[in-house]
């Protein structure tokens, strides 16, 4: 039977939404983790809710994906802290509200900047470490919209395609290595993504959007993420 015991389970955007509720559902699977987002108090809120058998196999690694010269010695500070990463769940990510003609090209390149560039970098980083362990396993945390194109998102639609095309590209070039991706594409899910999503001119919508607002809860989400995982 498939399972993570013992696995290092590498988390990005581990301070709230999806990515939190992942910290927790992976608390009950006896892994190890690494919590990773801007915000390190956050981060120590967050592992200091897992339960208190579980917190000595927990720790925290601050990250900003919008810092691209910053990103290579974050992946091998990640490695150092259990000597090895299994898995790397890739959830880290902003959004976008605001229609295509509205919306400054400044403000499509931080998207692609923090949604693509600062996962791909992440993942093309820790590369070398999973062929040579022959063992890895990519989890991308993408949409809907990495998928089909809705109005007000043209750019987080964008960096989500993005993803697709390289992690598609990227399976089938490292599968017989026994490396893994796996992409996880959620609807509406209940965090405060729609808040922090960026507008025209880059600054925050700052409100939370009725269909998100009656979205799938961010528990429900990260459960069925790690049946995917394991499975």
């Amino acid at each position: 039977m498939p399972t993570l015991q013992s696995k290092v389970v590498w988390i990005t955007g581990a301070s709230s939404g999806i990515g939190e509720a992942l910290v927790q559902a992976l608390a009950q699977q006896d892994c190890k983790m690494i919590l990773s987002a801007r915000r390190k108090d956050e981060l120590e809120r967050v592992k200091g809710n897992c339960p208190a058998a579980v917190q000595p196999n927990v720790r925290i690694l601050p990250l900003d994906l919008s810092k691209p010269e910053t990103l290579q010695l974050t992946t091998q500070a990640a490695i150092q802290l259990f000597g090895h990463v299994d898995i790397v769940i890739n959830n880290g990510g902003i959004s976008q509200r605001s229609l295509a003609k509205d919306t400054a090209l400044e403000v499509d390149r931080a998207l692609m900047e923090v949604d693509y560039f600062g996962t791909v970098a992440i993942s093309k980083y820790l590369l070398p470490h999973f062929l040579g362990r022959k063992a890895g396993h990519y989890v991308v945390t993408s949409s809907v919209m990495g998928m089909i194109g809705t109005p007000y998102r043209s750019g987080y639609a964008a960096a989500k395609h993005a993803l697709h095309g390289f992690f598609d590209s990227l399976r089938a070039e490292v599968w017989r290595e026994n490396i893994f991706v796996t992409l996880i594409c959620p609807g509406w899910v209940r965090t405060n993504i729609t808040l922090n999503a960026l507008v025209g001119d880059g600054s925050k919508l700052n409100e939370m959007d009725k269909t998100t607002d009656h979205g799938l809860t961010a528990e429900y989400c990260a459960a069925q993420m790690v049946s995917a995982i394991l499975s």
